[in-house]
């Protein structure tokens, strides 16, 4: 059986039919705190893998002093995202932690099986990085 598709979006573009998904993909948001208007645009969530809260909380500190220095704001994000090196938190995030291991797990599973996912969160990244294209590589290598 071949392996299913994977995609990655943004809320906002689903919303707004700004991107062309497989309309066979499940969409699986991947936010740790999930608004009602972003359980009507997902399938279903997994907040495990949401980046940690510590880790949330010191990039958006970071990002606010780069704002600060006058740094628009994907200029900001992207300057705190080097400056917390937060790619690599999030990737030691999902291999220490238990539900994240066993949520990427579960999705690896779903991807050999043949099934299509797209995985969603709120940041929008023409500009800013974001942890979901992260975890898209990381179910990618596992392939």
């Amino acid at each position: 059986m071949a392996r299913g598709t994977l995609a990655d979006t943004y809320v906002a573009a689903i919303q707004h039919d700004l991107v062309n998904l497989p309309a066979d993909a499940t969409r699986v948001g991947v936010v740790r705190r999930p608004t009602s208007w972003f359980h009507a645009a997902v399938d279903e969530n997994r907040p495990e893998l949401g980046p940690p809260e510590p880790l949330l909380e010191s990039m958006r500190d970071r990002e606010e002093e780069m704002k600060m220095q006058g740094l628009c704001e994907a200029g900001a994000h992207n300057a705190a995202w080097d400056q917390v090196g937060f790619e690599e938190a999030y990737r030691e995030h999902l291999e220490t932690e238990a539900d994240a291991r066993a949520a990427l797990a579960a999705l690896d599973d779903r991807l050999a099986s043949g099934e299509s996912l797209a995985l969603v969160c709120y940041e929008n990244t023409e500009k800013k990085r974001c942890h979901r294209t992260v975890l898209r590589e990381v179910l990618e290598e596992r392939e």
